[in-house]
């Protein structure tokens, strides 16, 4: 398993939430993104990830400070920052290319955690490193965890994937996993957990999972 805090936390929730040792994934996110333009230039990505009941039980035991029975963002915030540098190990599950060109990432910035009903989301900003300007070319991302441990979604509606500041007529086009995709994955409780223990950053299985946007531009 990978060492990385977020993963530890996911590791423990998952073995508390269930009892036993379940095939993967072990925690499921509801995603929306938002793709940040400036100047005409692709800056950064602004993600809002919502975790499974389960998960966002587990990990805010203990946060409320006041015991008031509810928890403030600044309750959340020390998690919120950690959670987020310790998504570094896995390239923040996000990959983004412009213009053909796959496009590296700055540290995050403007970590925060809220609840909403019996969801935690987590929204951070993931600027990249250098503007890139698309050109004639389109941006294209994909959100996914290589190792499956961790299961994306992006959320339904309108509003799963928004554009901030881009030019005008820019379009974005999302395609989710394919069903039967994920059923396949459901059913392969033959694998052992071995199998996905041995899984990193760098592995592909993941990849079969991903959720895909394309922006283009006039």
């Amino acid at each position: 398993m990978p060492t990385a805090v977020l993963r530890i936390i996911l590791a423990t929730a998952a073995c508390c939430a269930a009892g036993t040792v379940q095939a993967h994934p072990h925690v499921w996110v509801t995603a929306k993104a938002q793709i940040v333009y400036a100047d005409g230039k692709v800056t950064g990505v602004r993600h809002a990830w919502s975790f499974d009941p389960e998960y966002s039980a587990f990990v805010t035991q203990g946060l409320d400070a006041n015991k008031d029975g509810k928890l403030t963002p600044d309750e959340l915030a020390a998690l919120a920052a950690t959670n987020t540098e310790n998504l570094a190990e896995f390239g923040y599950f996000t990959k983004l290319k412009v213009a053909g060109k796959e496009q590296a990432f700055a540290e995050p910035k403007e970590p925060g955690m809220r609840m909403e009903g019996n969801a935690l989301t987590l929204s951070f900003l993931l600027p990249l490193k250098v503007p890139a300007t698309p050109g004639r070319g389109v941006a294209a991302m994909e959100i996914y965890d290589p190792t499956y441990f961790v299961s994306f979604a992006f959320a339904e509606g309108a509003d799963a994937v928004t554009l901030a500041g881009a030019p005008q007529g820019c379009t974005a086009t999302v395609t989710r996993p394919k069903g039967d995709a994920v059923k396949v994955a459901d059913a392969k409780t033959g694998m052992s957990e071995a199998f996905f223990e041995a899984l990193t950053a760098a592995s592909n299985y993941g990849e079969q999972f991903a959720n895909r946007v394309i922006v283009a531009c006039p």
